[in-house]
């Protein structure tokens, strides 16, 4: 997420950090880069001039000019500028009214609006656990109703069922009625979207806004776009009384120009990211977590709610149960773990929370491939039960099965069960006493290239 912007930042500030003195000159020449990364992420200029002009006013200050480190100072003075232009705060949901709470959802086309509807739903019943009705009032895109329901479907929450030939305020105000009588706690409203802004867009969703009063009205819209993101939220907001932004697809966005442009444009904070395709990949937006994570600071807060919100706290502790039994690790307890992987985001979205990855060599960064996961899933999963129990009783014969029933080669199999054997040896030390910290220090310089952890 990001990446070019956090790359670009990163290098900038980095030479400043052991500066024991600043002169007007580097002060002059950081600024400029800094101004230079952020139009190359697609920030706004004014905001990018604002944004500048406050980091400048406080570099030639008594706070940075006369500290002990003055480059860590104005590293510090940059952090605190980026938390204050992207919203001081996480903003929640105001969800605190009579039930059920309705929340109107608004974008262009293509933003991946309903897919957001099914997410903040699941976000909703799992961390809020609030009772959730869905329905869609895009009687343009039949597509979309369907797609709808077999997001409610997937993510466990009700669905009110509507079709094209209804009135999109009809539906809508049906579904509130419905969702009353089934004492349900939030209504999520999902809306037409068009390719562009039109006043017959507006009329509409400001038909359907009034006839049902949301609490919260999200205008949805697509990272990716850059600072156009932030225009368009303004259009809406102009039209509709906003009450927050989600930004879509901000996993596949290196700029970051929507998130840094948006809350200043618009004046309306960011309330959650899209970061993946799954139905468990939306994030509260944390202003100060997200500027740790673009000066690379990392976002360890972050990580530790995801580690206890996706992982499967039942599973590990039978993983602990077979410890304290003397039972082994074996290779039906590493695809769990794989799996467990695969349900934070992988690897890739592990490491973009952790502090200092940009001091790890490319090369390194490189060997870390996500399709490995489902590589050594299938080979393990090509094997028979007694065979992932007892890894040992696989030799030749075994291994052509296996790798021809999981498409790869016999090598494949062979560096699976070598790492396998590593990681096995790990978690004995571990259950030995000594904890994560002993088994961190015995892996450190000991996996092999590839493993994707």
């Amino acid at each position: 997420m990001f990446e070019s912007l956090t790359s670009r930042l990163s290098n900038t500030l980095r030479n400043l950090r052991g500066s024991g003195r600043l002169t007007e000159d580097n002060i002059k020449d950081t600024l400029r880069e800094v101004r230079m990364a952020l139009l190359e992420a697609d920030v706004a200029l004014p905001v990018v001039r604002e944004f500048v002009e406050q980091v400048k006013a406080r570099a030639v200050g008594k706070e940075v000019l006369e500290s002990l480190t003055p480059g860590q100072a104005l590293v510090k003075v940059v952090h605190e500028e980026l938390i204050t232009l992207m919203g001081e705060a996480n903003e929640e949901l105001d969800l605190s009214t009579q039930p059920p709470a309705v929340v109107l959802m608004a974008g262009l086309q293509g933003a991946g609006k309903t897919t957001t509807v099914g997410k903040l739903a699941r976000w909703l019943k799992e961390r809020k656990k609030k009772s959730v009705l869905v329905v869609s009032a895009d009687i343009y895109r039949p597509a979309a109703i369907e797609q709808l329901k077999t997001l409610a479907a997937e993510v466990g929450v009700e669905f009110f069922p509507s079709d094209s030939n209804q009135k999109p305020v009809d539906i809508a105000r049906n579904a509130v009625d419905a969702a009353r009588k089934k004492h349900i706690d939030v209504v999520l409203v999902d809306t037409a979207g068009r390719l562009h802004i039109d006043d017959e867009m507006m009329s509409e969703i400001q038909q359907v806004h009034a006839a049902v009063e949301p609490v919260e009205t999200l205008f949805v819209v697509d990272s990716m776009t850059g600072q156009d993101a932030a225009n368009t939220a303004k259009a809406f907001g102009d039209a509709l009384p906003l009450t927050g932004v989600v930004l879509t697809k901000t996993d596949g966005d290196s700029r970051g120009g929507a998130a840094l442009s948006v809350r200043q444009i618009t004046g309306k904070p960011i309330k959650f990211l899209g970061v993946g395709e799954k139905s468990n990949a939306l994030e509260p937006f944390h202003p100060d977590r997200m500027a740790s994570r673009i000066l690379e600071m990392g976002d360890v807060l972050s990580l530790v709610e995801e580690v206890q919100h996706k992982v499967d706290h039942d599973k590990a502790q039978k993983l602990a149960n077979k410890f304290k039994k003397g039972k082994g690790f074996d290779l039906e307890d590493f695809r769990d773990q794989l799996q467990q992987l695969q349900n934070m985001g992988g690897i890739g979205a592990l490491m973009d929370k952790l502090p200092g990855m940009g001091n790890i060599p490319e090369a390194a960064k490189n060997q870390v491939n996500e399709k490995e996961f489902a590589r050594l899933e299938a080979i393990i999963n090509s094997m028979t039960p007694h065979e992932r129990r007892h890894p040992d009783v696989i030799k030749g014969a075994r291994k052509r099965r296996i790798a021809t029933g999981s498409g790869t080669q016999v090598q494949d199999v062979n560096r699976l069960l070598k790492q396998f054997t590593q990681m096995q040896k790990m978690m004995k030390k571990m259950s030995k006493g000594g904890g994560i910290g002993k088994m961190m220090r015995g892996l450190k310089g000991k996996m092999p290239p590839g493993l994707p952890f």
